[in-house]
């Protein structure tokens, strides 16, 4: 772990700064600075040896720096100390409830800014309505001893966009934010946007490296495409290419023996239905009726591996850590509900850990695979999206045979896998990994910016 360092703020107005004498030996350095705020002071060793950078308030206030009493990362640059990273979580929802700011996902970043002490940075929240374009600040939201405050801050160092949805990352004025932050503050922007099914995988699909975990896959074109990829795999699903949740999924069953049609899917209060017709054009009469198929993809049906007759699959969480590399952060199992199209919670499915369903030897074998799978499908994802991509969640599956396949990839996972109990170390490792991230980009940016943009 680097170093970090308790700023320490005393109550005079002198522009000097006191610094272990180890930081600052033999270094020139003439200015300080917090996200976009920088000044000139003069730099003094510590009388004694701890590891406190000690500012004076006329600094501070200057600086716009909050005291959370947080140990700190400092960046040597160019004859500038930086303290931080300042982290800015970009969202949308805000609320005019001071104890719920976010609404319904309020919890949620609670739990994530909670870290920032275990990471040493100071992260806070914002949406475009914080912003203060002629003043070049933020109003940020802070979650500091289990509450809530509203402080005045810079521009950070640092953005992790955490939009809930598409519609939000489509609002024209949500985008304009994003790329005036990019563009004239060069603020490294991590995990800008939502996967589109079909765009992954043809991307994907010119990477030798991952071409194996790739079901087939196509735009919904006409009932013969079906009609051959039911030939040849017994069942497809049919999927909304920017689809999430499961939502809007359709399993397509052809039963050659009695030349029939299955359908099985959701409907909207949530019950499980399976259909079977004389011909696939009723079929899409009766199931597509009032669907734009020009949105859907159509995509390989796998015979999953099977836990008391039910589907299973996998998600695994990748993240970014503090040191820029990849690793994985969590797996849990996931095993369909009685006559579900999917494995997602809120149609019968159930979360499992894989210690859980499998006898040690095969737990071994699939922890392997599904991590191997993940990590090179995370690095591939990486090099072929635009973007900074510091967190994904996939959904895999493992057939008959042992191999594995990717369904989806998700660059703003759901985090229902956590409410398993033996899974809440790991919904605590995802949330540290996700700012220590942030750390080592605003380092990058401070030190070695063309690596960034190249």
């Amino acid at each position: 772990m680097k170093k970090r360092y308790f700023i320490e703020v005393v109550q005079n107005d002198q522009l000097i700064v006191f610094c272990p004498k180890s930081l600052i030996e033999n270094k020139v350095i003439k200015r300080i600075a917090f996200g976009s705020n920088s000044m000139e002071v003069e730099f003094y060793p510590h009388p004694d040896k701890s590891d406190r950078i000690v500012i004076s308030k006329e600094i501070q206030q200057t600086l716009q720096f909050p005291n959370l009493r947080i140990p700190l990362h400092v960046f040597l640059e160019n004859e500038v100390l930086t303290i931080g990273p300042l982290v800015g979580i970009f969202t949308s929802g805000f609320t005019q409830v001071p104890e719920r700011p976010i609404g319904e996902r309020t919890l949620f970043f609670s739990k994530l800014l909670s870290v920032n002490k275990q990471v040493g940075a100071l992260a806070f929240l914002f949406g475009e309505q914080q912003i203060d374009w002629e003043q070049g600040c933020i109003e940020g939201y802070f979650y500091h001893q289990n509450k809530w405050n509203k402080v005045e801050v810079p521009f950070p160092n640092v953005i992790y966009d955490r939009l809930p949805n598409r519609r939000s990352e489509n609002n024209p004025k949500l985008r304009k934010v994003r790329e005036r932050l990019q563009r004239e503050y060069l603020i490294p922007w991590y995990n800008p946007g939502f996967f589109n099914k079909l765009d992954v995988y043809e991307r994907l699909l010119q990477d030798g490296s991952v071409e194996k975990f790739l079901p087939e896959t196509h735009p919904f074109t006409s009932f013969s495409l079906i009609e051959t990829m039911l030939s040849k795999y017994g069942h497809v699903y049919i999927k909304p290419k920017n689809g999430s949740l499961g939502l809007g999924i359709h399993q397509v069953i052809y039963d050659k023996h009695s030349n029939e049609y299955y359908c099985r899917y959701q409907e909207k209060a949530e019950v499980n239905r399976l259909l079977k017709f004389h011909s696939l054009e009723k079929l899409f009469e009766v199931v597509f009726d009032k669907q734009p198929l020009d949105r859907m993809i159509v995509q390989q049906g796998i015979h999953l591996l099977r836990i008391d007759q039910r589907a299973v699959d996998f998600r695994v969480h990748t993240n970014k850590d503090g040191d820029g590399h990849w690793q994985v952060s969590a797996i849990a199992a996931k095993i369909a509900g009685q006559g579900s199209v999917t494995t997602h919670k809120r149609t019968g499915g159930v979360i499992k850990t894989i210690q859980e369903i499998f006898p040690h030897e095969k737990y071994v074998e699939f922890k392997e695979k599904l991590e191997k799978a993940a990590l090179l499908l995370s690095t591939a994802l990486e090099h072929n999206m635009e973007g900074i991509i510091g967190e994904i969640g996939f959904d895999l599956g493992i057939d008959r045979h042992g191999d594995v396949w990717l369904f989806e990839a998700n660059s703003k996972p759901g985090r229902s896998i956590f409410t398993h109990p033996e899974l809440k170390a790991f919904d605590l490792l995802t949330r540290k990994l996700s700012i220590a991230y942030a750390v080592f980009l605003a380092e990058k940016a401070l030190l070695h910016p063309e690596e960034l943009y190249k």
